[in-house]
């Protein structure tokens, strides 16, 4: 092995993965761009609940014998692209049930370049494993990642770039402030509601501090989530067996932890809206939630939006990231359009290189059709083709994953994460 290479370890089952759980909080301790979905807490229940299908291919990275300095936590799936076609899929561990965002390669200050070349050197030595890889929702200044980027295009490798939206809001350190980011009128409903809701019921808003709240809070949040899609004529995302089982499964490692961000109000005892979220630092990542539809009157998840961020405030939070998606209503609490990194890459003439370039050329042409047919003629054909294809998933513009519906911070508002 080159002076310059790494030592690796690959880890192919969750119960190898979690001899090295120490080692790896260690890691991400010391990386700046650490978030919850990097963690063992977040990862390991969402391959219990979604990893059944994949092939799991943890490399670990060690220097100095023992030092974990890298961690590249991914995985193989097979992707069917032609009727006796199928290719070899490496991603990143967490991508593929659109749950996961800012997946990212953690790796110790000062290893970054070494990382980045051994894990290309160990990829490039073990192609016979995957044949395209996709890494999705990396942070844009991921060391890791943007060192690969330079290395597969050094060396000349097919690679494909998408960006893709996300928002967040900084913090001011006082309520006061953060009110100026507001307007006028939103900062006059969040009184003018909250003395409404508080005339009409008992009200009560909390964020979930033990395990005999969080069944009735998860629970509620799950039903008003699918009420709120199903109303819309789509499927939601609390359908689905093993996203609740996930939920539940990180839910209560998080409790444990004290990052567990999921908070309710509740009128005359009955949970109307529920947000949840995780917190990690000085940060809070907000993923999912669910409002009653019959209390959209009472702007529900307006008034516990506004709670949150006060609540948050006061308590030295500083980032309120709404992670994937368009910016739409969230602009009104004041978050700033950011972006993901997405990169596909591929041995050159190889099926994945060839697949890649049919994948570009079709980008191409439904680029040239999206931009000038009729948004109503678009819908049909896309609809059409999804049709064909045997997929239930109906169109979501400009959305990389299932988008939420707004928090009824404005009549009609039905904004997608």
């Amino acid at each position: 092995m080159p002076a310059s290479q790494l030592e690796t370890q690959t880890y192919c089952s969750l119960e190898e993965l979690e001899t090295i759980r120490e080692k790896w909080e260690e890691l991400l301790a010391s990386y700046l761009l650490s978030t919850p979905f990097s963690t063992p807490e977040w990862l390991i229940p969402w391959w219990r609940s979604f990893g059944k299908s994949q092939e799991l291919f943890v490399v670990a990275f060690f220097a100095n014998g023992s030092q974990l300095v890298g961690l590249a936590p991914l995985s193989i799936t097979r992707i069917r692209v032609g009727k006796m076609i199928s290719l070899r899929l490496l991603r990143l561990m967490g991508d593929g049930s659109q749950d996961s965002d800012n997946l990212d390669l953690p790796v110790r200050p000062g290893f970054e370049d070494r990382f980045a070349a051994s894990l290309l050197n160990l990829l490039e030595r073990g192609r016979t494993r995957w044949d395209v890889a996709e890494f999705n929702t990396m942070p844009p200044d991921s060391p890791a990642g943007n060192g690969l980027r330079r290395l597969l295009m050094e060396k000349e490798w097919a690679v494909r770039e998408k960006n893709t939206p996300a928002s967040r809001i900084s913090l001011p350190s006082t309520w006061e402030e953060y009110l100026q980011l507001l307007s006028s009128e939103d900062r006059k409903n969040l009184e003018r509601y909250a003395r409404r809701i508080e005339k009409r019921y008992a009200t009560k808003m909390y964020r979930c501090s033990d395990e005999g709240q969080l069944t009735k809070c998860l629970e509620a949040m799950f039903a008003h989530h699918q009420a709120q899609w199903e109303a819309a004529g789509e499927r939601g995302s609390f359908g689905s067996i093993e996203r609740r089982r996930f939920y539940y499964d990180l839910s209560r490692q998080l409790l444990k932890q004290g990052r567990l961000d999921l908070w309710a109000i509740e009128l005359d005892g009955e949970v109307v809206a529920a947000q949840f979220g995780f917190r990690y630092a000085d940060k809070v990542f907000q993923l999912q939630e669910g409002n009653d539809p019959k209390h959209a009157a009472d702007r529900v998840g307006f008034l516990l939006r506004g709670h949150v961020m006060k609540e948050l405030i006061a308590q030295g939070v500083r980032t309120y990231d709404f992670l994937g998606g368009e910016l739409g209503y969230k602009a009104k609490w004041g978050a700033r359009a950011e972006h993901y990194l997405n990169f596909r890459f591929a041995k050159p003439f190889t099926q994945g290189a060839a697949y890649l370039q049919a994948q570009s050329y079709a980008g191409r042409g439904k680029s040239w059709l999206r931009r000038n047919l009729p948004s109503g003629a678009w819908k049909i054909l896309h609809n059409t083709n999804v049709a064909l294809k045997g997929r239930k998933t109906p169109l979501r513009e400009n959305a990389p994953k299932e988008e939420k519906p707004s928090d009824q911070s404005a009549p009609n508002e039905n904004e997608k994460r």
